[in-house]
């Protein structure tokens, strides 16, 4: 006995409405996982151009900012949320812009990327084609008698114990075809 069938044989294997389930399931949060990343949620400040931040610095309609790397985050006065990327690389002339308009200035570390998630994000779409592959291989599997897909040139063969032969010699004695059928079996095994 395979050490694989000794497994299988403590389990309960699943039945087929269940493998199907959780294939949609599985399917579905992928799916949604990767339709959120680029989804805009309610809670994501809006994204203006730095010409309209810069407007609306100097009409007096920006509350605070918070300056991280190239993204300026903000606040307007009627608490509307935005995100501006900044063209230049020194924030001398507009710190000075901010100031002059009252605007309160904070500033933070630019975000430094998820390795783990960006690593999972460009894996999912090989994960998710593998897993698709292997079902495709255990649905084979269970079309072909539980064989597996790749055991076309297993025998099937079995040994019979001497008290689970059902016809004798005797049954076949006196039919021709019989001796001709044998003879032929006898001559392939010594000549295959």
């Amino acid at each position: 006995m395979s050490l694989k069938a000794a497994r299988l044989r403590g389990r309960k294997p699943l039945n087929d409405l269940t493998k199907n389930i959780l294939l949609w399931v599985v399917i579905v949060i992928v799916l949604l996982l990767v339709f959120s990343r680029y989804m805009p949620t309610n809670g994501q400040p809006q994204d203006i151009p730095y010409s309209a931040f810069i407007e609306d610095v100097k009409n007096n309609r920006v509350e605070s900012v918070i300056l991280q790397g190239e993204t300026i985050y903000g606040v307007h006065k009627d608490k509307s949320t935005f995100k501006a990327r900044n063209p230049e690389t020194d924030y001398t002339a507009l710190l000075g812009t901010l100031l002059k308009a009252g605007v309160v200035i904070d500033s933070r570390e630019p975000k430094q990327p998820n390795f783990i998630g960006q690593l999972l994000l460009q894996m999912a779409p090989a994960l998710l084609l593998i897993l698709v592959f292997l079902y495709m291989l255990r649905q084979m599997q269970g079309a072909s008698g539980g064989r597996g897909a790749m055991s076309f040139g297993k025998s099937r063969a079995r040994l019979l114990g001497e008290d689970q032969v059902n016809v004798t010699f005797a049954d076949v004695a006196g039919v021709e075809e019989a001796k001709q059928e044998v003879a032929e079996i006898v001559d392939f095994l010594k000549d295959p």
